[in-house]
C-alpha cells in the first residue's frame, strides 16, 4: 500500500489535534484514503509541546527546517501561526516540491497572494480549509461545492471569542469588560484579545472567502473593519426592544461591479438563523443564483475541530498525489487567468439602515436639533424611543432610521456631537435585515 509521508510543523493546540487525529484514526483513515497517512515528523521547539501524546522514536524534533527539507517529505503542515517564520517555511516548503496545508488566516490574508503564485509556479497544491471557520467547509463549499453559483452574499459570524462575549452580554447583561474576562477565563479569548474584539480576525477570513467567491486576489487592506469593545448592555437591550439582535458579522456581497466587504457589529432580526448562533459557535449563511440560502455552522475554533479540517486537507492532498492530479482545483477558486481586480466599494458609498443612541441632556428641544441635523444629511428616521434611563443629567435617545448612506450618516454624527446638549459619543450600528442578491 502506497504511504503518503506528512511532516508536522508546530505542535501548540491544533497541531495537537491534528496529530491526535492522524495517530489515532490512522486505520480509519486509511480504509478511506486507501493509503497509508505516515506523520513522519513533528517539529517544535518547545520540548513540552505534544508531550501527552505518544510519538514514536525520532517523530519529535526541534528544527521545523529539517522537516522541509526532507526529500521524503510529501505533505508539510504549518501550524506555527503568525506571519514570520511560517512564512519562511512554507515558502520554502513550497520551493523544495512539497505540498502545503496551513491554517493560518493572518499570513493568506497578508501575504496569500503571493504564496499562491509561488505554489502555482512550482505546481503543488495549498491547502486552507482550517483558516476560515475552523471544521465548518466553507472553504471546500466556495471552491467546489457552489462552483456553479453565482454568490450573491456571505453574511457571517465568523469569531467564536466575539460571538461568545456578545452573547454572554445578551444573556446576562454583564458589561463588555467582565464578559471579555469570563471569555479568557475559559480560553475563548487571548490574554491580548485585540485582534478578536476589534474584527481583525474576522476581516482575515473575510478577505480569503471574498476572494474566492468573486474571483479577486486577495485585498485584506481596503475591508472596513470595526470591532466590539463599544456595545453595552443598553444597546443589546434596546436592540432586543427593536426585534434585533447583536452580533459581529463579517459581509461580503456583490454590488454591480463592486464588492462591499466590511465587518462590525450589525444588529439582525431576531428571528434570522444567524440571530440563535451563541456561545463561541460560528456560522455562515451563503446566498448564490441556482442554490437560493445555505447555512454552514460549527465550530470555529479549538483543538479537535479545527485539527478535523487540517486533516481533511491533508486527505485530499494525499489523494491528488495517488491519483497524480494536483492541481486539480485552483487555489483562489478562478483559473489564475480569470482573476479579476474588482474594487471593494469605500464604506462612505454604503447605503443602510441604522441605530443611533445619543446621551442627552433631559432639556427641551433636544430631539427636534438632533432631528434637524439628521433631515439635513437626508437621514430619514422610522423611529424613536426617548426612555427615562437618566444617567448623570443625561438620558438615552434612541432612533432606527429608513435606508440612508453611510457619508451623510458620518457628517450628522460629527455634528450632533458637537451639541452643547449632547454629553457622551453617539453610538451608531449598523442593520442588516437579510442575505439579499445583487
Amino acid at each position: 500500500m502506497k504511504q503518503v509521508n506528512v511532516g508536522l510543523l508546530g505542535c501548540g493546540t491544533v497541531g495537537s489535534g491534528v496529530a491526535r487525529i492522524l495517530i489515532h484514526n490512522r486505520e480509519l483513515i486509511q480504509s478511506r484514503l486507501g493509503a497509508v497517512l505516515n506523520l513522519k515528523y513533528v517539529a517544535d521547539s518547545d520540548p513540552r509541546a505534544g508531550r501527552s501524546i505518544a510519538f514514536g522514536k525520532g517523530v519529535f524534533i526541534p528544527d521545523a527546517f529539517q522537516v522541509v527539507d526532507d526529500p521524503d517529505i510529501d505533505i508539510v503542515v504549518e501550524m506555527i501561526g503568525g506571519q514570520g517564520i511560517a512564512r519562511k517555511l512554507i515558502l520554502r516548503a513550497i520551493e523544495n516540491g512539497k505540498q502545503v496545508v496551513t491554517a493560518n488566516k493572518a499570513l493568506l490574508a497578508h501575504h496569500g497572494n503571493a504564496l499562491f503564485e509561488a505554489a502555482m509556479k512550482k505546481g503543488v497544491d495549498l491547502a486552507y480549509e482550517a483558516s476560515v471557520g475552523g471544521c465548518m467547509p466553507i472553504i471546500k463549499t466556495l471552491r467546489e461545492s457552489l462552483v456553479g453559483n453565482r454568490i450573491h452574499s456571505m453574511i457571517g459570524i465568523l469569531n467564536g471569542t466575539c460571538n461568545y462575549i456578545l452573547s454572554k452580554i445578551t444573556r446576562e447583561g454583564t458589561d463588555f469588560k467582565s464578559a471579555l474576562a469570563d471569555a479568557q477565563a475559559r480560553g475563548y479569548a487571548e490574554a491580548d484579545p485585540t485582534l478578536d474584539i476589534e474584527g481583525m480576525d474576522t476581516a482575515h477570513k473575510l478577505a480569503i472567502i471574498v476572494s474566492l467567491a468573486y474571483g479577486i486576489k486577495i485585498n485584506y487592506d481596503d475591508i472596513y473593519i470595526e470591532g466590539i469593545s463599544r456595545i453595552t448592555p443598553m444597546d443589546i437591550a434596546f436592540a432586543r426592544e427593536f426585534g434585533y439582535t447583536i452580533k459581529l458579522l463579517a459581509i461580503g456581497k456583490k454590488k454591480g461591479d463592486r464588492i462591499e466587504a466590511r465587518v462590525h457589529p450589525t444588529m439582525i432580526p431576531s428571528g434570522n438563523l444567524l440571530s440563535n448562533v451563541n456561545g463561541s459557535l460560528n456560522a455562515v449563511t451563503v446566498s448564490g443564483d441556482a442554490v437560493g440560502n445555505i447555512l454552514l455552522y460549527g465550530h470555529g475554533a479549538g483543538m479537535m475541530p479545527t485539527g478535523s479540517a487540517v486533516v481533511g486537507d491533508i486527505v485530499d492532498i494525499a489523494r491528488n498525489l495517488i491519483h497524480g492530479s494536483i492541481g486539480r482545483i485552483p487555489l483562489l477558486c478562478c483559473q489564475p487567468d480569470q482573476i479579476r481586480q474588482i474594487p471593494i466599494m469605500p464604506i462612505d458609498e454604503l447605503e443602510t439602515n441604522y441605530y443611533f443612541r445619543f446621551a442627552a441632556m433631559d432639556s427641551p428641544g433636544v430631539l427636534s436639533k438632533i432631528a434637524g441635523i439628521l433631515g439635513g444629511q437626508g437621514i430619514s428616521i422610522q423611529s424613536v424611543h426617548q426612555k427615562g434611563r437618566k444617567s448623570n443629567g443625561s438620558v438615552p435617545i434612541v432612533m432606527l432610521t429608513h435606508q440612508a448612506r453611510e457619508s451623510g450618516v458620518r457628517q450628522a454624527m460629527a455634528e450632533i456631537q458637537r451639541l452643547d446638549v449632547v454629553t457622551d459619543e453617539p453610538m451608531l450600528i449598523r442593520i442588516e435585515e437579510t442575505n439579499s442578491e445583487a
